[in-house]
């Protein structure tokens, strides 16, 4: 028998208000428990519009502390009504003038198990995001979940290889990478960076956007949240490009091991030769 893990993924609409965004979501959860998820992820600041199109300090207001805070206490009730690990990226503060960009992860009986800061952080227009966060400073874990060990990376992230290779050292059988992240300017790369990361480090992807146009500015998420296998093949269809939408896939833990077997790029690595990959 295979071994199968159930996973899903919640792409959004900015409703208007943080209160509403996360009664939403949690009807979005239950969607894709009620689906049999076992593991959910969400997308990037979730209860939240992406602020970082402006820069304005009233969005400062959207931080909580993490595990702390009310959000991570609600989601941790929840993944533990309904028996899943959840992935809940939120707008951190450390302390006050500390600010990340982070994600909980939350197991299946409710254990807060830790947190991602985003380490990678642009500041181009319309993602003025050195405004609000600090560079993660917890560098690339993996944690050990209910099924299995999982990691996070977080939007931008995605253009940086290293952080993918070692999430995939450390152990990362699904990676999710919850996104804000807009057609004019990155459409042409969703379908190809996200399923080459998962070929190049053998494990599955979790790729989440959220969709529309918010009222602070003309970023167009264009949705399109889909999971990749390590043969860099779509797991199902993708979700659509504007509205709302759960996406549930069974996610076959043996195909892990079976290309790996077939391609050994973990074996054939050369760190020994690498050392200037790390020079500033």
């Amino acid at each position: 028998m295979s071994e199968l893990v159930r996973a899903g993924l919640v792409q959004q609409r900015w409703t208007g208000d943080k209160d509403s965004m996360i009664a939403a979501t949690v009807d979005a959860i239950s969607t894709a428990a009620s689906a049999g998820a076992q593991v959910v992820c969400l997308q990037e600041l979730f209860y939240g519009p992406y602020f970082c199109q402006v820069q304005d300090t009233e969005y400062y207001s959207y931080t909580e502390a993490i595990p702390d805070g009310p959000t991570t206490q609600l989601m941790q009730e929840v993944a533990e009504r309904h028996g899943v690990v959840l992935v809940v990226p939120m707008y951190e503060q450390e302390q006050p003038g500390v600010l990340y960009n982070t994600a909980a992860v939350i197991d299946a009986d409710g254990t807060y198990l830790g947190k991602y800061r985003k380490n990678h952080i642009p500041q181009v227009k319309g993602f003025w995001e050195k405004f609000y966060f600090r560079p993660g400073n917890l560098g690339y874990p993996v944690f050990d979940t209910a099924v299995g060990r999982i990691g996070v990376y977080i939007c931008y992230d995605r253009h940086f290889p290293e952080g993918w290779r070692a999430l995939g050292l450390a152990g990362a059988r699904i990676v999710f990478n919850p996104s804000a992240t807009s057609r004019g300017l990155s459409q042409y790369l969703w379908r190809l960076e996200q399923p080459a990361a998962a070929v190049a480090n053998e494990y599955y992807v979790g790729a989440i956007n959220r969709v529309g146009v918010e009222p602070l500015g003309d970023n167009d998420f264009y949705g399109q949240s889909y999971f990749a296998d390590p043969r860099g093949e779509l797991v199902g269809e993708a979700a659509a490009d504007d509205k709302d939408e759960v996406v549930v896939r069974d996610l076959d833990m043996d195909k892990l091991a079976e290309v790996r077997r077939l391609w050994a790029f973990y074996r054939d690595r050369r760190p020994d030769s690498y050392d200037a990959l790390v020079k500033p």
